[in-house]
């Protein structure tokens, strides 16, 4: 079935939508993007992408294309169209198209931004078989810009890490800058010991995930203990368990880092007590 999408104000066939080949999104990566979820037909924490997306706008001086009500009325109507019970919604806004390419941002007030929105069907997402099992990473360096907290479009070493993760035969790799793990190439990375939630605390080091505010908040409702702090690899290789969280993968157990087994090698309890916590919570407060 051909999804339809969203682009500049218009629904279309997916085959029919077009961008700029001057877009700054595809000259320059300048752009910006959120993926949120769908579960049983509704959207997951989509106050918390639509102010991080704000705020992602605000740093780079970007304009807003849409109202925040405006976007949350598109999301649901690309979900009715394209019948997403489970799945995600991907929303990409750029500088936009000045004709040209050039270095300098254009004015904003003659250059309106590129808005682009769609669908990803995932029949069963938070039923994922990994989450069973668990899953595998390696250490990476972490060579990134230094604004990893504004979620840009500027994915290549990310991406790349995926391709060593997988050359490697593991599932994902986490970032290791100074020694100390930032994240995940694309989610938010924890370790557990002596049932204590470990991760690194909020900076421009590292993504602020709308999934992971919204897991530690349960975790403390939950009396959980968490320490926000820097740790390594070998801490995390000797830890009792560890997982990552994001958006599409919400709490995922990893049981091996760098071929060192954790637990066994299968998902401890925290992990999965905060996997169950976060799906029953968010699709009370889906919409």
């Amino acid at each position: 079935m051909t999804r339809t999408v969203y682009v500049n104000g218009e629904y279309l066939p997916e085959t029919e939508a077009k961008v700029s080949i001057f877009d700054r999104g595809f000259l320059m990566a300048d752009g910006v993007y959120e993926v949120t979820s769908v579960l049983g037909g509704k959207l997951i924490d989509f106050d918390g992408h639509a102010r991080r997306l704000q705020r992602s706008l605000t740093e780079l001086d970007m304009a807003a294309p849409v109202t925040m009500d405006e976007l949350l009325a598109i999301h649901r109507e690309l979900v009715s169209r394209n019948e997403i019970t489970d799945g995600l919604v991907y929303l990409q806004i750029t500088r936009g198209s000045a004709g040209d390419r050039d270095f300098a941002f254009p004015d904003p007030a003659e250059v309106g931004s590129t808005i682009v929105l769609f669908t990803q069907s995932k029949p069963g997402l938070a039923e994922s078989p990994q989450a069973e099992k668990g899953i595998s990473v390696i250490s990476i360096e972490d060579i990134r810009w230094g604004r990893r907290d504004i979620k840009t479009v500027q994915l290549l070493y990310p991406s790349m890490g995926k391709m060593m993760a997988k050359k490697a035969g593991a599932d994902d790799a986490w970032m290791v800058e100074d020694g100390f793990v930032t994240e995940g190439t694309s989610n938010n990375a924890y370790i557990v010991k002596g049932g204590k939630i470990i991760t690194r605390a909020l900076s421009t080091d590292i993504l602020h995930g709308i999934t992971r505010a919204a897991v530690l908040r349960f975790a403390e409702e939950a009396q959980m203990e968490i320490e926000e702090r820097n740790f390594t690899i070998d801490e995390a290789k000797s830890a009792d368990e560890a997982f990552i969280t994001s958006a599409s993968s919400f709490v995922m157990p990893v049981v091996e880092i760098d071929g060192a087994a954790l637990g066994g090698g299968t998902p401890g309890p925290v992990a999965r007590r905060l996997r169950e916590i976060y799906l029953d919570e968010s699709r009370k407060a889906a919409v």
